[in-house]
């Protein structure tokens, strides 16, 4: 792309745009409109082209049926939450080892325990970013290794607290996390 001094341009991979200053063989230097001079390589930079509004474009526009298109749009509907929905939890996490691999073929018990618990622990720290107030943890009944390391794992959180899930909806295969915001 050819570029002259006095180009208006935008940087492809961020949020610049400014005035070409000097061109150096492939080194264009820009002013930003703040005032800064950046160096970029010519294939970092398009040009921004000017268009101007035809004043003409607005003759054949009556503004009467325009304005009367936006008035008619009726108000939209909240959607209802009811009560009993509006307590269950936003986020399940299966912790049950044919949900997380392919293949456990090769992998020991040991390596099959770390691999639920590093993905409840990633989750649990997912969900505590983005402000998500209750988990539930499903992990099967089993012999029960993988709910006391879970248990142990939350216990290493300030800002929660884990009880036994909804049995009509998980039976004694899940633990349901409730994270404090506030904290």
């Amino acid at each position: 792309m050819m570029f002259k001094v006095g180009d208006k341009v935008e940087v492809l991979d961020d949020v610049l745009s400014g005035t070409v200053k000097s061109i150096n063989n492939s080194r264009i230097t820009i002013v930003t409109e703040e005032g800064f001079d950046l160096d970029f390589d010519s294939s970092e930079l398009v040009v921004i082209k000017k268009t101007e509004l035809n004043q003409h474009s607005f003759n054949n526009v009556d503004l009467r049926t325009y304005k009367l298109e936006k008035e008619d749009k009726k108000p939209k509907k909240s959607i209802k939450i009811k009560p009993k929905e509006r307590y269950q939890p936003k986020m399940e996490v299966d912790l049950h080892l044919h949900k997380l691999v392919d293949n456990e073929r090769g992998m020991s018990n040991f390596d099959k325990l770390n691999l639920q618990l590093d993905t409840a622990r990633r989750q649990l720290d997912f969900a505590i970013r983005k402000k998500i107030q209750k988990i539930v943890f499903i992990h099967g009944v089993g012999e029960g290794v993988l709910k006391m390391e879970l248990e142990s794992l939350f216990s290493r959180y300030n800002n929660i607290k884990y009880y036994e899930a909804d049995y009509k909806k998980y039976g004694f295969g899940a633990t349901e996390v409730y994270i404090f915001q506030n904290s």
